[in-house]
This record gives structure tokens, sequence and C-alpha cells, in this order.
């Protein structure tokens, strides 16, 4: 087995090092510019002139979607600029407020406790898809409110969408298209009988005339089922194959699981579960060092590589829970797009590791870890599978 995109740092490096910005394929006939330098980066993330509005109305034109599935799909937050963006987050951003997200911590350790022992008695088990991905799927269905469904086929249409252009036009359409179903048949159950969890009360908002036309309604709840588990994903199997190649570290937080949150800041910073924020078009010419990039062109701004700057980091390719500079990490963005989920991805992750630890004192990999294959295309950065050996 040959690993894929193993190991992206060495060529970031050598990107940020050579110029500030770089033009690179991001599909079959589309270039964009790549933006890696931490300085540039914290920049582009709060530059107005790098638009997301702008680039989804580009692209929609030529989108091979139906018109009804496309603004059934991408009439949400990410896609839109000020003053849009900023109805849409506030809708749901009292969801996600660090007092809310506490009040989650009972279940999410109940979740974790119930997956670790669902383990017992295997020798080995993908962590990846028998922990990593079912405990924070399950929290975001339990906050939206969606009722037990085949998550195994949701599973596949999520891996296709965040491939982006990595993935075959014929598995994008098919994937965009059942997820576009499933969200429709939801909202129209959820209006019939209402609950209390968070995609009612986004119906009845709607339904109330606060400004939530129904395109939209249906792209925020497509919204949070994707972006509202796949980083924590990535996040919790990134912290494993860190602390697998660690296990003296892995036997310090086990001992002490009060440094376990600021391991996982300095996991967000050295194996960033993002590579790039979604993509943006510039409307007007803007310039990095030497280096100025039209109006009209695509910009990739790379969390992964500014997250590694050896300019805004000491000793960037260590990895140290005791540095005091991991708190500028930009893993979750940074500026009116920070990542509205950071509080409840930050402690799914340090549940999950702390009671994974503990549970599990002899964890191993069961495969070389320079054999794992990492997810493809330019948003995430995890790996695909993660074979362990529990005892």
């Amino acid at each position: 087995m040959t690993s894929t995109a193993a190991n992206p740092h060495e060529t970031l490096a050598h990107l940020r090092q050579s110029s500030p910005a770089h033009q690179i394929p991001i599909g079959p006939t589309a270039v964009g510019w790549l933006i890696t330098r931490y300085a540039d980066v914290k920049r582009a993330l709060n530059d107005p002139r790098l638009s997301k509005q702008a680039l989804s109305q580009r692209t929609n034109g030529g989108s091979p979607f139906p018109v009804d599935v496309r603004k059934a799909m991408s009439e949400h937050m990410l896609n839109f600029d000020p003053p849009e963006h900023t109805r849409l987050r506030r809708l749901v951003s009292a969801s996600f407020t660090a007092r809310r997200v506490e009040a989650l911590r009972p279940r999410i350790e109940q979740l974790t406790d119930d997956l670790l022992a669902g383990l017992d008695g295997r020798d080995t088990v993908d962590l990846i898809d028998d922990f990593a991905f079912p405990l924070p799927f399950t929290v975001i269905c339990e906050l939206i409110g969606v009722p037990e469904i085949d998550r195994e086929a949701f599973r596949g249409w999520s891996n296709t969408m965040v491939a982006g252009p990595a993935a075959p036009p014929e598995q994008m359409y098919q994937a965009v298209a059942a997820t576009a179903d499933y969200v429709a048949d939801l909202i129209g159950r959820k209006r019939a009988e209402p609950d209390d969890a968070l995609l009612s009360s986004l119906i009845q908002a709607s339904d109330a005339g606060a400004g939530l036309t129904a395109d939209e309604l249906s792209s925020v709840v497509f919204l949070l089922l994707l972006a509202g588990h796949e980083t924590t994903v990535n996040l919790i199997g990134n912290a494993v194959y860190v602390l697998l190649q660690r296990p003296s570290m892995a036997a310090d937080l086990r001992a002490d699981p009060t440094l376990v949150p600021d391991a996982i800041e300095e996991i967000l910073r050295y194996e960033s579960p993002v590579k790039s924020s979604t993509l943006r078009l510039t409307t007007e010419p803007v310039t990095y060092g030497d280096i100025t990039i039209p109006a009209d062109e695509i910009v990739i701004i790379s969390l992964l590589s500014a997250n590694r700057d050896g300019d805004a980091f000491i000793a960037a390719d260590e990895f140290d829970p005791t540095r005091t500079d991991a708190g500028g990490h930009v893993a979750f963005g940074h500026g009116i797009h920070y990542c509205l989920g950071a509080p409840l991805a930050r402690l799914e992750s340090q549940i999950a590791v702390s009671a994974l630890l503990r549970r599990y004192p002899e964890l191993r990999s069961a495969v070389p870890l320079d054999e794992l294959d990492w997810r493809p295309g330019i948003l995430m950065h995890g790996v695909t599978r993660l074979p362990v050996t529990l005892r």
C-alpha cells in the first residue's frame, strides 16, 4: 500500500520559501493561486477583496446540477459575504456558544464511553470508522434533530463532497443530489412533527418570516451536517496518529488529563484537520510580497502551511504541546468566517482522546504509520483509515 498525500509539509515548506503565491491546478481545467505564508494567510482570510459570494455566483453559472438542487445546497453562509453572511450566521450561532457547547459535555461523554465499550472484545479496529466518525456525526445529528439515518450512505456522500475536484464528476453529482433529497425530506418531516432541536427552530423562524428562504434553510442544514462532523473526524484521527508516534507523550496525557486541551491545540496546529479554506475570488488585484494576483482569480488559502510557518512558530516542525505560541494557529480559520463549530470540535476531541487513552492504555498502530492513506483533495487533511490494536 502506498500513502497518498501523507506528508505535504515538505512541499508546502518549499512553496513558502520560494514565493508568497503559486498557481496550482484545482481541477481538470481550473487553476488557482495558493497562499502559504502565515502573515499572508491571516490577511487573506479577513480580506473583503477575496470574495466567497463572487466565486459562488461565477461557478454556479457552469454548475452541472439542476438549478433547484444547486440552490438548495449552496445558499449557506460559507458562500456569502456580509451582509448575507452575517444574517445567516446569526441564525445558528446561538447553538454554538461556549456555554451551549459545554452543556453538551455529559452527552458527548456518554456517547464516547458507549462507542469505546462497543470495541471491547475486538483485537483490531479502524479507529476512523468505529470511533472518530460516529462520535461527532451522532452529536451533530442530535443537535440538529436528525433521526437515525443510513450513516454509511451519508459517510460516502460526505467523503465525495469534501474531496472536491478530486472526486469523479458523476460521483459528485450523485452525492450532492442524494444529500439534497435527504435534506428536503427531513425538513418536510420536521415541519410536520417539530421538536426542540435546532432544525425545528430554524423552520419556525423561516415560517415566521425571519428572512430565511427555503433554499437558505436547506443549505444551512446541508452545511451543518457536512461541516459539523468532518473537521472533528480528522482532528480525532490526527490526534491519535500523532500520539501513536509518541507513546511517552500519550502516557503523560493518560496520567494527567488536564494536559489534553493543550495537546489538542498543538495537534490543530501541527496536523491541521483542514488543508485549506473554501475557495475565494479576487474582486480586484491583490498583492502579496512581489506577486500581484489579478482580479477574477481563484485563491486557495493554505491553513496547513500557515500553521507550520517558521516565521510564526518557533521550531514549527516540532510537536510541542507546551509551546506558548500555539494559540495563534489558524486551523479554524480567521476573521468573519472563523469556524462556528470550533468550541464543539475542541470539546469532542478532548473528551475522545482522554477516554481512548484511559480505556485502552496499550493502544498501538496495527500497520506501519507511513503506509496509511490520506484523504484526497484540497480541503481535508486526515487519514482515510487508522487500524489500531487495542490490547
